[in-house]
């Protein structure tokens, strides 16, 4: 174990009807889908979520090759790319077999947008293409939709005629493991996509997010991941190492005191291992259901973790907070920066991830 110091509108056509039309429509459908949820929340969460907290039991992770039931090159895409993730509200009248119109309007739309001089953050393109798809064999339930994944290509002003576009920013809309009360309760013409992460520049997924907004009359907002996910991820990734070597289990802390103390703590696999054995023994809950890790389980090893930086550093980290943990399994940031790096535990990641979008949706 180891210590360091130290984000003029074009027109564009809705997928079913003009703006001004659906926008009339749309607020009885957003009074329909409010009244299902409950009164509107001061705080400007979900109102049928501002009572939950994140859950206190989660099913012990498994080895999911989703390799066998995933296309390649969309899981490729997915892989070791560094996501910026976002929350969004569900989705009006979103239709799977209209992909390829999307694709048309949020081209069209980009292009407007560059024609009229707003930056794009693509210098020099003579052309941007999109792609929608959907990532079969990501939904885990009845009730998931089919993941979404998006593709701007960009084609350079002075290309060679058989020069390939090239891909400048991508991102994707998911639900894993998405919570059946809450999809249940929506109204039929909404689908609940909750989790969208992005990859490229930042000018690109604001249109982006903006085109969707104006499309599908949904709300996107900033999805950090708390202190307490990120220890729920120290454990269950610490859980695959027997399956699959984690390599190291690499925590990033941040102290409060002036300046800012940064501190990076490193541990032996096999130490964070033997240390999660212990914790699993030492566990009634684990006696009744061995399939199933407890929220006390996970603080008795960040509390082991803790205690045993303090003895060799005198460096208190409950005081602080987790920034960041890393594996070779992936990799999340506090800034809701996240990476795959094994794509047999993305669901894992993904159904803590959608939880926590659900949870922190705007209205």
């Amino acid at each position: 174990m180891e210590n360091m110091d130290p984000h003029q509108n074009s027109a564009t056509r809705t997928p079913l009807n003009s703006v001004a039309q659906r926008r009339s429509k749309s607020r009885s459908c957003r009074q329909s889908y409010r009244s299902c949820l409950g009164a509107a929340s001061r705080l400007c969460f979900t109102p049928a979520m501002t009572s939950r907290r994140l859950n206190t039991i989660r099913k012990a992770p498994k080895l999911h090759n989703i390799v066998d039931k995933v296309d390649a090159q969309q899981l490729a895409s997915l892989m070791k790319t560094e996501w910026q993730l976002s929350c969004i509200t569900p989705l009006y009248q979103f239709c799977y077999t209209q992909l390829k119109s999307y694709a048309r309007q949020l081209s069209a739309y980009l292009t407007a947008e560059k024609q009229q001089g707003l930056g794009v953050g693509v210098e020099g393109a003579l052309s941007l293409r999109v792609s929608f798809s959907v990532v079969q064999g990501m939904a885990q339930t009845e009730l998931d939709p089919e993941t979404v994944l998006i593709q701007i290509y960009s084609k350079p002003l002075f290309a060679r005629q058989d020069e390939l576009q090239k891909e400048v920013w991508k991102g994707w809309l998911t639900c894993i493991n998405g919570s059946p009360d809450y999809i249940n309760s929506l109204p039929k013409d909404f689908i609940c996509l909750p989790l969208f992460g992005s990859s490229g520049t930042e000018a690109l997924a604001a249109l982006v997010k903006s085109w969707f907004q104006r499309n599908f009359d949904c709300c996107f907002a900033p999805l950090d991941i708390s202190h307490t996910s990120l220890q729920w991820l120290v454990a269950l990734w610490t859980n695959c190492h027997a399956e699959s070597d984690i390599q190291q289990l690499k925590m990033m802390w941040t102290l409060p005191v002036v300046p800012l103390l940064r501190v990076t703590y490193s541990v032996d696999p096999i130490d964070a291992w033997q240390l999660w054995c212990s914790v699993r023994r030492d566990s009634q809950e684990m006696m009744k259901e061995q399939d199933s890790i407890d929220i006390e389980e996970v603080m008795r090893l960040m509390r082991g973790l803790m205690c045993h930086f303090y003895r060799h550093f005198r460096v208190d980290l409950s005081a602080g907070s987790l920034s960041s943990v890393s594996t070779a399994l992936g990799t999340a940031k506090c800034s809701g920066k996240i990476k795959f790096s094994n794509s047999k535990y993305m669901t894992t990641m993904l159904t803590l991830l959608t939880e926590c979008a659900l949870l922190k949706m705007p209205i």
